[in-house]
């Protein structure tokens, strides 16, 4: 979910990459604005402890049509924010701009003209369609309730750097397409 977004972002960047040998473009990233971070694994390694004990002592739970629903959140999730990465191009990157590019642009075309956010609605589309896959009644709650908190938080943040590059543009385009994110304006 992570690496392989970064993957499809330098898919479609790849006159940003050069010559570095860099194929993943790993050495551009920065994992925290990949959420992996120590809060992000304590929440898989929970997730994982959870369905192993559930699966061990109450095998019951876990039911197979909940975990194709969650197969299904998975891939939805995914072509979501695959689709908004290489639809973005070159304006998509892992961490948020603090600064205007001249190659910097709105993007309002294709998934954009839907949601404002994509990708981040994609993630926690996976995030909580993982959870259901799972059957894990208990990790669903801080995992979608965290990773809502987390995009939240980068939604606002991002889109004051977003104000300042675009305008009244950037301003008329929230006041039509929604964030992507529930109960994010």
């Amino acid at each position: 979910m992570h690496i392989d977004g970064v993957y499809v972002e330098q898919m479609g960047n790849a006159e940003r990459m050069g010559s570095s040998g860099d194929a993943f473009g790993l050495k551009k990233t920065d994992f925290r604005a990949l959420m992996m971070d120590l809060e992000y694994v304590i929440m898989i390694a929970c997730a994982f402890v959870e369905y192993t004990i559930e699966l061990a002592i109450f095998p019951a739970l876990k039911n197979q049509w909940l975990s194709k629903a969650g197969l299904v959140m998975v891939l939805v999730g995914e072509a979501i924010r695959k689709i908004s990465i290489l639809t973005a191009g070159r304006a998509f990157t892992h961490t948020i701009r603090t600064h205007h590019e001249d190659h910097h642009k709105l993007i309002t075309h294709g998934i954009y003209k839907f949601m404002r956010h994509p990708g981040y609605c994609g993630y926690f589309i996976t995030a909580a369609g993982t959870q259901v896959l799972l059957c894990n009644p208990i990790c669903i709650v801080p995992i979608v309730v965290g990773t809502w908190q987390f995009f939240s938080s980068r939604i606002q943040y991002e889109e004051l750097f977003l104000r300042q590059f675009f305008g009244p543009r950037y301003e008329e385009y929230c006041n039509r397409v929604p964030s992507g994110l529930p109960f994010v304006k």
